[in-house]
């Protein structure tokens, strides 16, 4: 996928969080270990959200690997204590095709 296919749907991922009531806090938080495609805060709870997008939701979702997931989840603690945080967090996907937006919550569990 291009990196313009990709930033159209983080637009329009973030877009959806916030008609959803979540609050965008920041976008494409990188450190060493990856990106952050959106943090979000919603009723005091830290979300991190991965936004995957593709032609159908099965195609998007497979890109959410074991390896992925561990880069998001240590690229979260960098925030989480560069920022000095102790909030409750979640780690959550949104999966973007052309008819429709799906939110994911907690996908470690």
């Amino acid at each position: 996928m291009s990196r313009a296919k990709g930033n159209r749907a983080e637009e329009k991922a973030a877009l959806f969080l916030y008609e959803n009531g979540y609050e965008i806090v920041e976008k494409n938080f990188y450190s060493r270990f990856g990106e952050i495609d959106i943090i979000a805060s919603k009723e005091g709870v830290l979300h991190f959200v991965e936004v995957k997008s593709g032609e159908d939701y099965e195609l998007a979702i497979q890109n959410i690997t074991p390896t992925k997931l561990s880069r998001l989840i240590k690229t979260a603690h960098v925030y989480m204590k560069k920022n000095a945080l102790d909030v409750d967090f979640m780690f959550d996907a949104l999966v973007v095709t052309p008819n429709k937006i799906e939110i994911l919550e907690n996908i470690t569990i």
